[in-house]
């Protein structure tokens, strides 16, 4: 089992910056591919960005160019660097990763682009 611990979300104005952190415990994330993943209000989780675990990435093409996932694993944790935020990037944004077939989330962390 893991603990999965999102922070890092807020209010930004378009165009801003933030970083989201997942920090992990029980397991060693390094091992896992890490993903993560959004719900804007009215509509379905989407998958953002992925991390597998020899650090290839992938991302939805509405983020490329703008979020970066990466990860320190001697801190357990993942990050998502996110630039040149717009308005469409408003949702709760969530920390995911499968461990023995088992999906674990975090419990997400708002993030708001207003001006």
């Amino acid at each position: 089992q893991v603990h999965l611990v999102e922070s890092g979300g807020g209010l930004v104005q378009p165009g801003g910056s933030l970083r989201l952190s997942c920090a992990g415990s029980g397991r060693i994330l390094s091992f896992y591919a890490m993903s993560w993943y959004r719900q804007a209000p009215g509509k379905q989780r989407e998958l953002v960005a992925t991390i597998s675990t020899f650090g290839r990435t992938n991302y939805v093409d509405s983020v490329k160019g703008r979020l970066t996932i990466s990860r320190d694993n001697a801190k357990n944790t993942v990050y998502l660097q996110m630039n040149s935020l717009k308005p469409e990037d408003t949702a709760v944004y969530y920390c995911h990763t499968v461990i023995g077939g088992e999906g674990y989330w975090g419990q997400g962390t708002q993030v708001t682009v207003s001006s």
